[in-house]
């Protein structure tokens, strides 16, 4: 299958790449720390080069604040005066983003009594792609379609982030493959993941590809 050997030379490249899919998929992105996971969500949201700039950042953010204990659940986070963290990260959108969707988790907690990581696989499982702009998350304020799905894959769903990292290699091997380009993000999202099941792959073993081979590169 055309596709299929196109894809295996892409993936090829990045033989690191079923380890981190797995501790995407298993939730144990940031050994498993929630909170963690939503600030790399949160400042990944402004579209800066993830590798250089949001995985440094976060970094300092668990040092600071994580590994201190000073924020240890996403209660803590979704009750802290953001004022804190800006010698960290100066975007203020970035961290009431991250606020809000710790204070919808800490909500799941208390209703269903689970722990930060239940918390966010029962939302991840719950949440659905065609309703994003009506979910919880999805709501919020400066909340797009890829931090939902980001959040989502951290959650344990095998699917994609339709950011122009993802679309610009992926498109790439659409037009190799002789396939037409879905526009819309929800329908290339759909498309991805069949291309996922018919070669072989999981959704998010793609889309880590794509990030893992070109994210730092523009």
């Amino acid at each position: 299958m055309k596709l299929k050997r196109i894809l295996d030379g892409y993936m090829e490249r990045v033989p690191e790449i079923r380890e981190y899919c797995r501790r995407c998929l298993n939730t144990e992105r940031w050994d498993g720390n929630v909170v963690l996971m939503i600030v790399d969500a949160s400042f990944t949201s402004i579209g800066l080069k993830y590798f250089k700039t949001v995985v440094p950042k976060v970094e300092r953010f668990r040092r600071e604040f994580v590994e201190t204990r000073k924020i240890k659940s996403v209660d803590d986070l979704a009750e802290a005066n953001i004022e804190e963290f800006k010698n960290i990260w100066k975007n203020a959108r970035s961290w009431r983003i991250a606020r809000e969707i710790a204070s919808h988790l800490s909500e799941i907690k208390k209703e269903r009594g689970f722990d930060d990581r239940q918390a966010l696989i029962h939302w991840a499982k719950q949440s659905r792609l065609e309703n994003w702009e009506n979910d919880p998350i999805g709501r919020i304020k400066g909340v797009g379609i890829n931090t939902f799905q980001y959040l989502r894959m951290m959650g344990g769903i095998d699917t994609i982030m339709p950011d122009k990292i993802v679309k610009r290699v992926l498109g790439r091997i659409f037009e190799e493959a002789e396939m037409a380009i879905p526009e819309n993000d929800i329908d290339f999202v759909r498309e991805v993941e069949k291309m996922a099941v018919k070669t072989g792959y999981k959704a998010v073993e793609l889309c880590w590809m794509t990030w893992l081979t070109h994210s730092d590169k523009g």
